[in-house]
This record gives C-alpha cells, structure tokens and sequence, in this order.
C-alpha cells in the first residue's frame, strides 16, 4: 500500500467529489484527508485545517494584493495554506490529491518528489466572472495560480469535457473527465400516478443558481404537476425569497434534505428530475453537476435546458426532455406534453443509462491514474 494525501479546501464529509475519491482509495492505500469540518466515517487519517474568519483589517490587505497583482503573497498567506504547511510540512506521500486551484500550490510546495494529481471541480479562472468584483479581484488571480501550477501537476482531472476542453486550449494541459457520478445505486423506476406527476428539485439554495425560474415554471403547468424543493439552506434570506415567491402555488413545498448518502433513494419517490441553469457564466454553461447524475441514478425521468454537457447524455440515453431555451416557459412547455406513459418510459431508460453513468466506471479512470502515478 502507498501514502496519498488528499487536500481539498472544503467540508469533506459533505463534498460529493471528494468523499467518492475517499471511498475509493480508503481500502487500496494509506489516505489521509486534509479539509475542512468533522472527520468523515472512513478508514483514513483525517487533518482539520482550520479557516478563522478575517477582520476588516485583514480583508484589505488582502484586497490590495489582489488588486496589486501580488497573487504569490496573497495566496501564502491565507491562514489555511499557512495552517496546512504548518499540519503537513514534515510528513511524505507517494501521491498527493489537490482538489481544485486553491490546494495545487500548497500541494505542489508539500510533494517534494512525489507527483500530484490536480483534480478540477471547476473552470477555476471563470467561475464567477458574471460578477464583475469577482473578475477584477480573484478571476485575475485564479487565472494566474492556474498558468503557474497547472503545468507542474503529474496529472490533471475535472468533471465534463467543455472543461477539460478549455484547461487544455488555454494552459496547454490534457485533462481526463471523471463525471460527478455517484456510486450505482441499485434502485428500480417508481410507479407514476397519472394524476399526479411529482417534480424535484434538490441541492442548495444558492442564489446565483435562480433557482425561482423553476416556480415560475409551475405557472404554466397543469394541476397534474408538483415540484418540490429539497434544498441545504445555504442561504437563509435567498431561501426565505424562493418561499415566499411560492407560497400562493400550493402545489410546490418545501422538503427537509437527507443526508448525502440518502438523496437517491429520496428522490426515486419522485417522477421528474427539474434543472434549469441560465448560463450566467462559463461555469453554468458548462454544468454537469451531481444531481444530474443523482437523478439518472434514482431512476427518474430528467426535464432540464439546452445546456449542452446535460443535453448531450440526456439525449443520447433517451431519459427526458430539453427545453429549446432558459425560459421558465420553454421548460414548461417541454414538461407539460409528459404524461405517465412518457414518464415511465424516460424512467426506464434513466435506469438503462445508470449502468454506464457511475462512479463504478468513473472511479475505475481515476484509480488507473493514480496507480500509473505511485
């Protein structure tokens, strides 16, 4: 058995990506998992890194080194990075995981002569440049920690192929697509209810996902359809907006979220799985999130727009329908013609496409790398 080290700038035990990187080498290696939060159910050592939450004093600096281009000092100088250097300095690994821009340097600086294996969740460079402070302060930034470091990775992942399409075109790094695919979960179609077809829609409540587009769906839908939100309360306020924008539909509720390991089996109740994303930047563009795969895998029919990385599966396995546009009316449109029939069918098909769609496939792409790397 090798030592791997994972890193990753996140609360591990409830980070999809990275919990499924933990299972599948936890019983193939020694792991140990440096992150955020409680140590995760796992057979691994884990090293909390702390993040302490930063003065008006301290955010300044900071502010002015971005905006100064003094990105090296900036990033050397966050408490976590310093925090980790301080936890990992002195320890080796025969490989090391970094999870996203934010862990490559500070993995990079810790490997010595062990490889590093970068794996992208995002478009790092791009991933808010909808807001223009973000652009101006940490687009910069992400931009300039990824023409460094990414070069410098034995091996780089991410999670769909526009991605790994843009690494390669603008840093000149290849890029292997390990899906957001959880593990097969073994469920059949639910029956569907030809007078009542149930809609979900689950993950965070994040406001720059607009998640509202999807109540002002159920406008245009007949009284067959329900929707119902299963949603982290990421955002108390931006949760307590999307209520009140449905409170006058009794037909959308508000569910309490399950556990990570639970949300297939929750969602195989439903009869729909409902995404709509405007591609607000390079990111949305681009998504092919967990919950698309969480619905193939709960066996449900998928109603979601043109965004392609989606669009694409979707039509090749069959399992739903594609809105023409990111109108919540277009979508509607697309859902209303679905009656159980259609509905069942797209359920099967879901089912047919979750023995290809899984981290059993996908785990099997990253464990190679990692063994050809140790």
């Amino acid at each position: 058995m090798k030592s791997v080290l994972i890193i990753s700038f996140s609360v591990i035990h409830s980070d999809p990506r990275v919990m499924r990187q933990v299972r599948l080498l936890e019983h193939v290696h020694h792991v140990t998992v440096a992150g955020y939060g409680r140590a995760p159910d796992a057979n691994i050592e884990f090293v909390a890194l702390d993040k302490p939450p930063a003065g008006m004093l301290q955010k300044g600096i900071w502010a002015s080194k971005l905006l100064l281009g003094a990105f090296e000092s900036y990033y050397w100088s966050l408490p976590q990075v310093q925090h980790a250097q301080h936890l990992l300095a002195q320890r080796s690994f025969d490989l090391i995981v970094a999870n996203d821009i934010s862990a490559l340097p500070l993995a990079l600086e810790l490997a010595g002569n062990c490889p590093v294996l970068m794996d992208a969740h995002e478009y790092s460079p791009k991933e808010f440049d909808d807001k223009l402070l973000w652009k101006l302060l940490f687009g910069r930034y992400h931009h300039d920690l990824c023409r460094r470091y990414l070069p410098k990775a034995a091996a780089m992942t991410t999670v769909c192929q526009g991605i790994a399409d843009e690494y390669e075109r603008e840093y000149g790094v290849p890029c292997k697509v390990i899906h957001n695919a959880p593990l097969d979960q073994k469920l059949s179609p639910s029956a569907v209810d030809a007078d009542c077809i149930r809609l979900i829609h689950h993950g965070s409540a994040i406001r720059s996902r607009h998640l509202g587009v999807m109540i002002e769906m159920m406008k245009h839908l007949d009284a067959r359809f329900t929707l119902d939100f299963m949603l982290v309360k990421t955002d108390a306020a931006y949760m307590a907006e999307l209520r009140a924008a449905a409170q006058a539909d009794s037909r959308i509720r508000f569910v309490e979220p399950v556990a990570m390991q639970d949300i297939c089996q929750r969602l195989n109740e439903f009869d729909v799985g409902v995404y709509l994303l405007p591609p607000v930047n390079f990111n949305h563009e681009h998504a092919l999130p967990n919950k698309f795969f969480e619905f193939i895998q709960a066996r449900l029919a998928v109603a979601i727009g043109p965004s392609p990385e989606m669009a694409t599966l979707l039509r090749q396995y069959q399992c739903g329908v594609v809105a023409e546009s990111f109108d919540p009316q277009a979508l509607a449109a697309v859902v209303q013609q679905l009656d159980a029939t259609t509905v069942a069918r797209f359920k099967e098909a879901s089912d047919v496409a979750a023995g290809d769609l899984n981290y059993e496939r996908g785990g099997q792409l990253l464990l190679s790398e990692v063994e050809r790397l140790v």
